[in-house]
């Protein structure tokens, strides 16, 4: 059993329906709780998979979770990433040692820039108290890893790196229309922590009339984004087209791929990038940024230098600038290694 509040486009969500669709495929019952349908992931739900649509997005309406265990007797719950931890603590602690075990997935910073004060002292308590309701924590690098074991003070024994599976092209999605020419490209939620500002502010300042600016992605800073783009006055050379189902073929073309982000955990954008042979300049934004991004691949830069930036994208933007020979596939198949922890952690329990 696993849970997601909506299907607006997060890559929390794209990536456990991508899970999902490999753990139904291996022949496992798997039961979705959803708050609702809406959105464009809707369409990449695999056959298959159960669902008990909840018809409310708010968090709150998550915490039915205990009910539906009790109803439905799950082996195990998965909870998909940092954002539902909340739902794992109250369904252990609704249902005490009669609760499957439940498996969490790290999908963002547990070191947080954005947080201080009593709000960072605050989240520090909360991460440490995940020990006593998750069973079993998963990251999706080594660093990551490393980070979960300290910030958590949970036992390396009760951590464990599974990648993501990769993303795959999608036949039905509906083409990205891309610029004419080159092009720079930014994929994520247009929200305040990816800080696509900073993006934008850099490529304005780049010397280069025959490069545009491509941002795929959906989100509540939309207005403020646009708002900067028309002050600036290069609403000629940028474009938001929204949500992109499939973009993989804009990475394909783009000639860098930029994360600007405070924070993230292990963004898939990185990794998708660097497999087609496309590079990446990036905020060390994440623990796991060193660990995906070589010097060959892409630069790192600090989050908040706007000059760093502008000259990293200028590294790679020059021309005749090498591109990266495309990253080979990693000899972790993700849906078996998943579903070999989740058996492995029923047989512990007896289940």
């Amino acid at each position: 059993m696993t849970l997601a509040q909506s299907f607006r486009g997060g890559g929390v969500e794209r990536a456990m329906l991508r899970m999902a669709s490999g753990w139904v495929a291996a022949g496992r019952r798997v039961t979705l709780i959803l708050g609702s349908r809406e959105g464009p992931l809707a369409q990449e739900m695999p056959d298959g998979l159960s669902v008990i649509e909840l018809g409310d997005t708010a968090y709150r309406a998550l915490m039915a979770m205990p009910t539906l265990a009790r109803d439905h007797r799950p082996d195990l719950i998965f909870i998909p990433g940092n954002h539902y931890t909340g739902v794992a603590a109250w369904t252990r602690l609704r249902m005490g040692s009669n609760a499957p075990p439940i498996v969490a997935k790290v999908s963002n910073s547990l070191v947080r820039s954005d947080m201080h004060g009593i709000g960072a002292w605050g989240y520090r308590r909360w991460l440490r108290s995940h020990p006593r309701f998750c069973d079993h924590i998963v990251a999706m690098t080594r660093a990551t890893a490393a980070e979960a074991v300290r910030e958590m003070r949970i036992a390396p024994q009760r951590v464990s790196v599974i990648p993501n599976p990769p993303a795959l092209p999608r036949a039905d999605a509906v083409p990205v229309a891309l610029p004419a020419g080159r092009y720079l490209l930014g994929v994520g939620r247009l929200e305040p922590q990816k800080r696509w500002e900073r993006l934008i502010e850099a490529f304005a300042r780049l010397d280069m009339p025959d490069l545009s600016l491509l941002l795929l992605g959906e989100g509540s800073a939309r207005g403020a984004l646009e708002a900067q783009v028309a002050q600036l006055r290069i609403a000629d050379r940028v474009m938001l087209p929204g949500y992109a189902a499939d973009p993989i073929p804009a990475m394909r073309g783009a000639a860098l791929v930029a994360l600007t982000s405070d924070f993230e955990g292990v963004p898939g954008a990185v990794n998708e990038a660097l497999a087609l042979g496309t590079p990446v300049v990036a905020t060390e934004s994440s623990v796991s940024i060193r660990e995906l991004i070589a010097p060959e691949s892409g630069s790192i830069v600090p989050p908040g230098d706007g000059d760093a930036l502008v000259a990293a994208l200028e590294r790679w933007l020059a021309p005749g600038a090498p591109r990266p020979a495309p990253r080979q596939a990693g000899a972790i198949d993700s849906t078996a290694a998943y579903l070999a922890l989740f058996d492995a952690l029923m047989a512990q329990r007896g289940r």
